[in-house]
């Protein structure tokens, strides 16, 4: 038979068909490929820039090796288990029907039979390769540990077998289980296919060779079945499904022993499927594996059922109490709850004269600024310019004044790209230009202006206060929580300066330009670099813009807690990064967890929800990952550097087991404590997210009885924030104050508890007080003694102490401060509940919350108006705090409040005993006119703002203050029926209290 003709004509070459779509296969493969070894690469570049380079290669060295020994594990297993399978395939299939099915399966394969039999174990590979490399941590823990020096009291294995030596075996078991099956799997699919195993109207027939394979596979099985079995015995002290954590009664008498047999009869059953494999007799085998499916449900879950419900349950205090003590034990020592003081505190709720003698100090130093409140006067005080920032939630710290501690609100004034205006928004400007914040801005905590501003200890452009000034600390922000996704700085020597620096700080001065001169990111001037860098931020300007040199560095993953986190993989990372001044910089300082959820006998304790409170859904805080754990020390203290980004991890917490097994594997990428200056001591605090998971265990675990534990009546509950509507936990507040059995204050960490919520509901009393000692002194490398030393007052119930919540309802119930701060509120402006503080002080417990004024606009923010106090079941309420402290305890408190000079300069609070008159004319007048000049002032600042006019508008800012104090005056006369006195003058009584508010003189009345 002839071919047919070409249709091509003669002398034309035959076409090339199909080149296209494997030409777009090689492009997107190389284009994929480049995009991988982009990010690679940048990563390298980055940590050998930081100086943490070790950490990128050992993490990235222990993946592959494990990737690469998961894969080679799952390959050989499966290869080899098709190909044996294939190999031993019969020549002849004894049913006709049966074998013409399958040799058209077998016809089907045959042409892709060799990429399928290799195809399939690499794919499996694959996956069984990334799912080991995921578990890392657990590899190096294992092959790098450290002994706690503790045993568990079950059987009496060092805690690092449960933290470090456990988790690795189970994972290897738990990995080689799943190869078995998977290969056992491939290797029946195979010999079916292939013949090898039919099933017949006769039952199943099996030929030699796949008799033995299966044999063999199950054995392998069964043994890592008994293997599980053995290491689940020690897992019964990591139980966290019953009432209690760990082994208890049932487990101890029944689980245990019962994984044992199971252990053992699994071993058994392995051992007969291998003599099957030799006599080829399979009775022994099948009856052995149905023997050990019956007796894993009857004694792995019958048994234990059988003795938990007609053995514990009707005698369950008596027979658990030794696992509840137990669990109390191994709780308290894994969260440091073991070396807490308690000490009962017999709480007076009678507020007498000169109560507060005794406490002086600490009446001096409470804080009446709200961190989260007073952003934004910061913000229209402090921020000068619109492309600058502060964050919503400020920081509490202490700085040494005059020689004395000072606790202080502290923020730094970041960049804010975003406010830029849109004909600024080039990518120029975004990214060589506009690079860094500027300066620190601190004020005091316990004291404000006349006119309920902060009174700053630092502040201005250039930056000047008791900080220091430019000249003795660099003030640039570079690293922060709102830096710019990344920016390009520096340039050769005596090229021109790019970079925006300082606004002009007063009318005359000019604006600097600046060029970094630090070490802070990769060098992004050669073209191979820009490339890379253009690719990873997909970004063509990059590659091309002439804003790149020679010399340029590129900043990025700029927030400090991003940064730890990178340097750190092991570490989880507090929610909450706080700036301080130190050694003529300033530093990020983060706190870092090791933690496990392997500790025998602890409670476990979901991060997200343990450290949830008000600042965590209002997103001013960063919340903790959704994770359980059941042991956490603060083992790391790191700090970033705000100019060049530089990290420095601090091992805090020394005699951690878990950080030394970390500082095994990462050799040198943590310092010792010993070389922390004096100057960072001094600002290391006790950190907040440790503090909120310790306050959510002791709840339940300040009890240590076990049969008091058991009934649970003695349980505590974290208080809802009372200042928010939602019913959210309070956060911790910092404060310096001296606990009772203190001799002098000391920087604290505070909350405190009520009776246990059940069902949204609980009496509102107090009955814990907690404190977290968070001075670590100042001399260089040495730990003061005190630092993290819990105390624990605890309230006697009969003490009828009120609560967070009763002290603010007393508040907002009662009939003269709800009428003064309605007379605040005329005008539009809005009144604003501060932190609500708790303070153990007079013999009894105080509480203390600042009240804000707010007006309308968007350039107003909040002044410090009032304070509000209460002592059991009196409050106070006044202009200041020192007022409002003497009102409270009958005329005289016996100390003066940080704000005591403040007397008689700020306007008093409206109202009293006597009703509200309906005001005069004249000052109804005065009032409507104050608010009307206050709004045109609002309107001219907007304007103002808007053509870039900062003179005018801060001309306009003063019109608004002196309008807002008419304001005030006209509402003290509408209220009072008189003239509000000057400032200057000696006040007039401060809103005297009411019958029900009015405060004793005397401990009996």
């Amino acid at each position: 038979m002839s071919r047919p003709a070409s249709s091509t004509p003669p002398g034309r070459p035959q076409p090339r068909r199909g080149a296209l779509t494997p030409t777009l296969i090689v492009v997107a493969l190389v284009v994929v490929g480049f995009i991988f070894f982009a990010n690679v690469w940048t990563d390298v570049l980055w940590y050998q820039q930081l100086g943490f380079f070790e950490v990128f290669l050992t993490e990235n060295l222990s993946r592959i090796a494990i990737f690469v020994a998961g894969f080679v594990l799952m390959f050989v297993a499966m290869f080899y288990a098709i190909r044996i399978a294939y190999h031993a395939r019969p020549v002849y299939a004894p049913d006709s029907e049966i074998r013409d099915n399958l040799n058209r399966y077998q016809a089907q394969l045959e042409p892709v039979r060799r990429v399928v039999m290799i195809g399939l174990p690499i794919l499996f590979g694959l996956f069984a390769g990334s799912a080991a490399a995921s578990q890392w941590q657990k590899v190096l823990l294992f092959f790098n540990q450290v002994p706690f020096g503790q045993n568990d009291p079950q059987f009496n294995l060092d805690i690092s077998f449960y933290l470090m030596t456990l988790p690795f075996l189970g994972f290897v078991t738990g990995f080689l289980i799943s190869v078995a099956i998977v290969a056992g799997i491939a290797g029946i699919l195979t010999h079916y296919l292939y013949g090898s195993i039919r099933i017949m109207e006769r039952g199943i027939f099996t030929s030699r060779a796949a008799q033995i394979h299966l044999a063999v596979t199950g054995a392998a099985f069964l043994l890592l079945l008994g293997v599980n079995f053995w290491l689940d015995r020690y897992s019964a002290v990591q139980n966290s499904g019953g009432r209690w954590a760990g082994a208890l009664y049932t487990d101890v008498n029944a689980v245990i022993p019962t994984k044992s047999i199971l252990a053992v009869a699994a071993a058994l059953v392995a051992i007969l499927f291998i003599v099957a494999a030799v006599i080829g007799k399979w009775r022994l085998p099948v009856i052995g594996t149905a023997m050990l499916v019956i007796t894993s449900i009857l004694a792995g879950g019958v048994y234990p059922w059988v003795i938990q419900q007609f053995q514990v349950r009707p005698s369950e205090q008596t027979l658990e109490k030794p696992f509840i003590e137990r669990n109390i034990s191994m709780t308290r020592s894994a969260y440091g709850l073991d070396k807490i003081q308690e000490k009962r505190y017999n709480a007076t709720t009678n507020a007498t004269t000169g109560a507060l003698a005794p406490d002086a100090q600490t009446t001096a130093n409470i804080r009446l600024l709200d961190p989260n409140l007073i952003s934004d006067a910061f913000a229209q005080l402090e921020q000068y310019r619109p492309y600058y920032q502060f964050p919503s939630a400020l920081n509490v710290d202490r700085y040494e004044v005059d020689g004395k501690v000072q606790d202080t609100v502290i923020a730094v004034r970041e960049l804010n790209p975003d406010g830029l205006s849109a004909n600024q928004q080039s990518w120029l400007n975004r990214h060589v230009v506009y690079t860094h914040g500027y300066g620190v801005v601190a004020a005091k905590g316990n004291k404000f202006t006349a006119d309920g501003k902060p009174e700053f200890l630092q502040a201005g452009i250039p930056s000047t206060g008791v900080l220091g000034t430019d000249a003795t600390y660099q003030p640039r922000i570079y690293f922060g929580e709102n830096s710019p996704e990344y920016s390009i700085v520096g340039a050769p020597d005596g090229a021109p300066h790019r970079e925006q620096d300082r606004p002009a700080g007063k009318e005359g001065d000019g604006e600097t330009q600046y060029t970094f001169t630090g070490n802070g990111g990769p060098n992004v001037g050669s073209f191979f670099n820009k490339v890379l860098y253009a690719v990873k931020f997909q970004s063509s300007d990059l590659l091309l813009s002439d804003g790149v040199n020679a010399d340029s560095q590129i900043l990025y993953d700029r927030n400090p807690r991003d940064r730890v986190e990178k340097v750190a993989p092991y570490l989880t990372v507090d929610g909450n990064a706080y700036p301080a001044v130190v050694d003529g910089r300033v530093k990020w300082i983060v706190d870092g967890y090791t933690t496990s959820q392997y500790y025998p006998y602890s409670q476990q304790e979901q991060l997200s929800a343990a450290t949830a409170d008000s600042q965590t859904t209002a997103g001013r805080t960063v919340a903790l990952p959704n994770s359980s754990v059941n042991y956490i020390r603060n083992s790391v203290k790191a700090t970033v550097d705000a100019y060049d980004g530089s990290v420095t991890l601090y091992a805090w917490d020394d005699q951690d087991p878990v950080l030394k097994a970390w500082q095994n594997i990462f050799p040198t990428s943590l310092k010792p404590y010993s070389e922390m200056s004096g100057a960072l001591m001094s600002h290391v605090r006790y950190p907040e997210d440790l503090f909120k998971v310790q306050r959510e265990l002791l709840g339940r675990y300040h009890v240590t009885q076990p049969d008091n534990f058991y009934t649970n009546n003695d349980a505590w509950s974290v208080p809802n924030d009372p200042t928010v509507k939602d019913e959210v936990k309070q956060p911790p507040f910092y404060m310096s104050l001296k606990m009772p059995d203190q001799d002098k204050p000391a920087f604290q960490l505070t909350s405190s508890f009520i009776p246990q919520v059940v069902n949204g509901t609980a009496r509102n009393v107090l009955y814990g007080f907690l404190a977290a000692d968070s001075d670590a002194g100042n001399q260089k490398g040495v730990k003061a003694e005190s630092y993290g030393q819990l105390r624990l007052l605890q309230i006697p119930p009969e003490a009828q102490v009120p609560g967070p919540g009763q002290a603010q309802n007393k508040f907002n119930s009662d009939p003269t401060v709800s009428q003064a701060l309605n007379l605040l509120r005329q005008g539009a402006s809005a009144v604003l509940n501060g932190n609500l503080l708790t303070l153990p002080v007079g013999g009894g417990l105080l509480y203390v919350q600042p009240v804000y004024l707010r007006s309308t606009g968007e350039t107003s923010y909040p002044t410090l108006q009032r304070v509000l106090v209460a002592f059991g079941d009196k409050i106070g309420f006044a202009a200041t705090l020192d007022e409002a402290l003497n009102q409270l305890f009958g005329g005289q408190s016996g100390a003066q409040a940080g704000d005591f000079a403040n007397n008689g300069q700020t306007p008093p609070a409206t109202g009293g005993s006597t009703p509200p008159a309906t005001g005069s004319t004249d000052a109804k007048a005065d009032l409507k006119a104050a608010l009307d000049e206050a709004n045109a002032a609002i309107k001219a600042g907007q304007d103002a703002l808007a053509k870039g006019d900062f003179a005018g508008y801060g001309e306009q800012q003063k019109k608004l203050s002196a309008a807002l104090q008419k304001a005030i005056d006209a509402e003290a006369k509408l209220g009072t029926g008189s003239a509000a006195p000057t400032q200057g003058a000696t006040p007039a009584p401060t809103a005297a209290p009411s019958a029900a508010a009015s405060p004793s003189s005397s401990p009996g009345n």
